[in-house]
């Protein structure tokens, strides 16, 4: 390869960990939202609702609370990566 493409190529893989990255960082943000969020009502009807007492003990709480957290990760950096990727692709093209 010529220096000219193993240029472009290396600037393309920054571009590619850049959106990564990032991509990482908002969705570890929106994890950090999604389990406060999921943790007040889950642990609150845990508390107050006879149904939930019984039946939700501790590790119920936790799967239902890191499962959202899990989710809310994977689909807000899968939307930034491929919006960043959509961005980059069309200033290039």
């Amino acid at each position: 390869m010529g220096s000219v493409a193993r240029a472009a190529v290396d600037q393309k893989l920054a571009v590619a960990k850049r959106c990564s990255h990032e991509g990482v960082l908002c969705g570890a943000k929106a994890a950090a939202v999604a389990s406060v969020a999921a943790a007040v009502p889950t642990l609150a009807c845990s508390r107050m609702l006879p149904w939930a007492r019984g039946n939700l003990n501790a590790t119920a709480q936790a799967l239902i609370i890191s499962t959202i957290a899990g989710a809310a990760f994977f689909i807000v950096a899968d939307k930034t990566v491929l919006a960043l990727a959509r961005k980059n692709s069309f200033k290039e093209g």
